[in-house]
This record gives C-alpha cells, structure tokens and sequence, in this order.
C-alpha cells in the first residue's frame, strides 16, 4: 500500500436543508457559523459556534455497516466523513487540519438523535452513544480557521502538549 492510499482524507462533505440524511457534495465553504449548505432543525442541541461541524470516520461507518446496520456517510447528520483516521484518539481537544485552509477543533462528542433511528437495527441508535458504546460517536467541531474544503482534501490531526504547543498525532 502506498503512502498516498494511507492518508487520512474527507472522504464525503453532507449538507442538508434540515435533518437527516445530509447528501454528498464535492466542495463546500466553512465558516464559523458552519457549513454553507447546511442547516439544522434543532438549534437548540446542534449547530452554532462550538457545533459547527459535525464529523465522523468512515472506518466506524463500515463497522457498522459490517453489524447489519444500515447507516451509510452523511446518514447520522456529520459534515464531514473522515477517512483514514485512528479514531479512539479523535476527541475534545484534538484539533484536525482539512485541506489547505480549514482548521477545527474538536470540542465535545454529539449525541445520537432519535432522527438516526432508522439506520439501525431494532432502531437502537445508541449503538453511536460514546457514554454506551465509547470510540462509535460523532463528535462536534468548532471552525478556527475559515476555507473552501473539498472531498478528497488530506486530514491531518494535531494533539495537544502539556506545554500548550500543538503536534500532529502519530499515523
């Protein structure tokens, strides 16, 4: 396997008018306030400054999928899919560099909705609870650094120091 194939990349951007499932599109401008094209039916549990970005592992999808359930990229309400990644070390506090220009950082981990309910079997959408099932939720980013980002754009993560620097994550 190359380099090239073991990179993390955003492997789907969703937007939706409201709700799930958020449908593909292959680029998209992010700002604080979030991603243009999308919006949500609930301000009151998702959106704004420090939810801005929802975003998700393809890898945790295709375990999933792998368990019978029929979630698929976009389906649980996430902006971003990421592909690639070790997620057991995404988490608040780890910041993610998306393209050339976008920077999040990852604040708190979401809670599933009953609106995913429909993607699981005996509609037990718990199954991406991190308090139940720690390591299978979304999580919430806040924006740092505006930008376009594209589908296939490389995902690079940073941790941070005891001495408040920042690294990128081992791969």
């Amino acid at each position: 396997m190359t380099n090239r194939a073991k990179r993390s990349h955003l492997h789907q951007i969703s937007v939706s008018n409201g709700g799930v499932p958020k449908l593909a599109v292959p680029q998209a401008r992010v700002t604080k306030d979030g991603v243009d094209g999308d919006r949500q039916r609930n301000l009151e549990v998702h959106g704004g400054p420090d939810r801005a970005v929802c975003v998700y592992s393809l890898e945790v999808i295709e375990a999933l999928r792998k368990e019978g359930h029929s979630i698929a990229p976009g389906s649980a309400g996430e902006n971003f899919t990421i592909a690639g990644l070790d997620w057991t070390h995404i988490g608040p506090g780890v910041r993610l560099t998306v393209g050339n220009e976008v920077k999040l950082e990852i604040l708190s981990y979401t809670s599933p909705c009953k609106h995913n309910a429909c993607w699981f079997k005996d509609e037990d959408f718990s199954r991406i609870s991190q308090k139940k099932h720690p390591g299978w939720s979304r999580v919430y980013a806040r924006v740092l650094a505006e930008g376009v980002v594209k589908q296939g754009d490389e995902v690079v993560v940073e941790e941070p120091m005891a001495d408040g620097q920042w690294r990128m994550a081992r791969s």
